[in-house]
């Protein structure tokens, strides 16, 4: 994606934390009784004092019990550290929605985001060991994998693609045939080519005809700037808002309704060996951000007012229109499966897709599945 806003290498790459103090047990139930008159004035016997001894020890037992079923404070937050895709969008509205709510604290975690340097970090530290989870996306993620990266997808924030082909009205292209002869900026990364044969492929043009140019994040600047006829690697959710917004009317095309199979534009990914050991903090993250996804629905506003304040340079109509196009992308087509659904066979086209263009070496469906719903409320065993 691309924005005027700061990119992530503008945006320092530490984490945003949210302390959570750690509550002290109250202990109630042991209550001391003042000793009467009567028993100051008069010493026990051997007998007595060791009946008396006993009524002590068993009334501390009751109070100490007392103590331990009266305790309410919630137990410490486990710290949890999540690594942005980019800088906080509204593609992450879910995440600071279930951050400021305290549905994470409710499930034992203070999850932490953290801002990369740049958008090819986070699988790497993912990989590395230094965050918990990363947010990514499905090509990248199936690149990785191919590159020897141990990690997995356990739910789909996006559940179809964002990047598009979006042109200016002044460069006349009203469908991807009218791109014959043209320039076409992209933002250098490998599959966006590939992305772009198909979809000419698909429309009739051959490849040779259209001149593809690497802008960088610079798409929005490019096609106003007249140096490129159109772009993929914007998002219809994101630049084409941002161009709407600034009363420009582009021709926005999504790369699924062009030639190129369906995907997940954002998912979650965690390492492989957590996915089999710690099973039930990711179903706990999942729950409390599917809370989060419930409450940005019921109040798109505030969530837009949440993003804007985790990252104050943003514009706020933007980020408000910005989560309202994307709502629908966020829950999958079978509204039956859980928020955070990724289809078997759209990963499984996708997949085929991705090795029979050579953006990898290895079959991605030939071994254990990039992606799992295992984690997901109402899923697993």
């Amino acid at each position: 994606m691309t924005t005027s806003e700061p990119t992530p290498r503008a945006v320092p790459a530490a984490p945003t934390t949210r302390a959570v103090p750690a509550g002290s047990p109250t202990r109630s139930g042991l209550h001391s009784r003042a000793a009467s008159p009567a028993d100051s004035r008069r010493r026990p016997s051997g007998r007595g004092l060791l009946l008396a001894l006993a009524g002590l020890a068993l009334a501390l037992a009751l109070g100490a019990c007392g103590a331990k079923q009266d305790v309410i404070s919630a137990p410490v937050a486990k710290r949890f550290t999540i690594m942005l895709d980019w800088f906080p969008n509204a593609d992450h509205a879910a995440l600071y929605a279930a951050i400021a709510h305290g549905d994470f604290r409710a499930v034992g975690l203070n999850v932490e985001p953290v801002v990369p340097a740049e958008t090819a970090e986070p699988l790497k530290l993912l990989e590395a060991g230094k965050v918990d989870m990363a947010i990514s996306y499905e090509p990248q993620l199936l690149l990785a994998r191919d590159q020897g990266l141990k990690l997995v997808s356990i739910a789909a924030l996006v559940q179809r693609p964002l990047t598009s082909i979006i042109a200016l009205p002044e460069q006349h292209v009203h469908d991807v045939a009218q791109l014959a002869g043209k320039t076409v900026g992209t933002a250098g990364i490998p599959y966006q080519a590939a992305e772009l044969r198909s979809i000419l492929q698909h429309a009739g043009v051959s490849p040779s005809k259209v001149k593809e140019v690497n802008v960088g994040f610079n798409l929005v600047p490019a096609m106003l700037s007249g140096k490129v006829a159109a772009t993929l690697g914007g998002y219809w959710n994101y630049e084409a808002v941002q161009l709407r917004l600034m009363h420009k009317h582009p021709l926005v095309i999504p790369v699924d309704q062009a030639g190129v199979p369906t995907y997940d534009e954002l998912v979650l990914v965690v390492r492989e060996d957590e996915a089999h050991t710690d099973g039930q903090d990711l179903r706990a993250f999942l729950q409390a951000l599917t809370r989060g996804e419930r409450e940005v629905r019921r109040d798109p506003a505030a969530a837009a007012s949440l993003v804007v304040k985790a990252n104050p340079t943003l514009e706020p109509k933007l980020q408000l229109e910005s989560i309202t196009q994307t709502l629908p992308a966020a829950q999958p087509t079978d509204t039956s499966n859980p928020f955070g659904w990724q289809e078997p066979t759209a990963w499984a086209a996708f997949g085929n897709w991705m090795y029979s263009h050579g953006l990898l070496q290895h079959d991605p469906n030939g071994g254990l599945p990039p992606f799992t719903n295992e984690f997901l409320p109402g899923q697993g065993i």
